[in-house]
């Protein structure tokens, strides 16, 4: 198994990965802010979180986001999944068991592109599961990650004086069938589905072999993605 651990930083303050197990998505929300705020301060190095949510839909600053909200409040409520607005862009999607999802709290001072922010999200999924096995892609017209028509990865960012908040979620050994009470970041059935490494792969994952994979990734493609210089010649 690949090591998680980041490589050695320049700065003041090393870089770190950090593992919050299951949590609520408000409660994960919260301590999101304090890691910016102590980015921001400069107490803390660029930092990588990982963590599950309970069962939970979210919707993004997308108009009309929460339109794509399939279920009725009786059977959320039987399902036991909460509804969430969040300040992330994007539209609806669903967090849960099963499902990794990274917040990346790093510093964008040195290159403020946050398209290119969402493109260095994307090649870290892409060649993360490549490592697993499969050839993910980008999609014209379409975020997130796909194998084909299937959507096996979302991504929605925010940021605070140029720190990066909220991040990616990875449909590991997720339960599907719970997708089925919104329209996908807003994906119609004629436009793809959405599918989990699982349901890929024909089997469950460990989630800490992913999370090692993700990790790594992460912390290698990131000092280039910095360093690189914008369309305007600018970092």
């Amino acid at each position: 198994m690949p090591s998680a651990i980041p490589p050695a930083h320049p700065g003041p303050v090393a870089p770190s990965t950090l593992d919050w197990g299951r949590t609520r998505y408000e409660e994960a929300w919260r301590r999101q802010d304090e890691l910016v705020a102590q980015r921001l301060a400069g107490r803390i190095g660029d930092t990588l979180v990982f963590t599950e949510h309970e069962p939970v839909f979210t919707t993004g600053l997308r108009r009309g986001a929460e339109t794509n909200l399939v279920w009725p409040a009786e059977r959320l409520a039987r399902e036991g999944i909460e509804v969430v607005q969040t300040n992330r862009g994007g539209d609806i999607t669903y967090h849960g068991p099963g499902q990794i999802v990274g917040y990346p709290v790093i510093s964008l001072m040195t290159r403020q592109d946050l398209h290119a922010y969402l493109r260095f999200l994307e090649q870290v999924l892409i060649n993360s599961l490549g490592t697993l096995g499969l050839a993910a892609a980008r999609r014209e017209g379409k975020t997130g990650i796909w194998l084909g028509p299937r959507k096996v990865a979302a991504i929605g960012v925010a940021v605070k004086r140029w720190i990066t908040y909220h991040g990616f979620a990875l449909n590991v050994n997720v339960n599907l069938a719970h997708f089925g009470g919104i329209v996908p970041c807003g994906i119609s059935a004629a436009d793809g589905t959405v599918t989990s490494l699982q349901a890929e792969l024909g089997r469950a994952l460990d989630p800490a072999e992913v999370k090692a994979v993700l990790a790594v990734e992460f912390w290698q493609l990131l000092p280039e993605f910095l360093a690189a210089e914008g369309p305007d010649g600018r970092g």
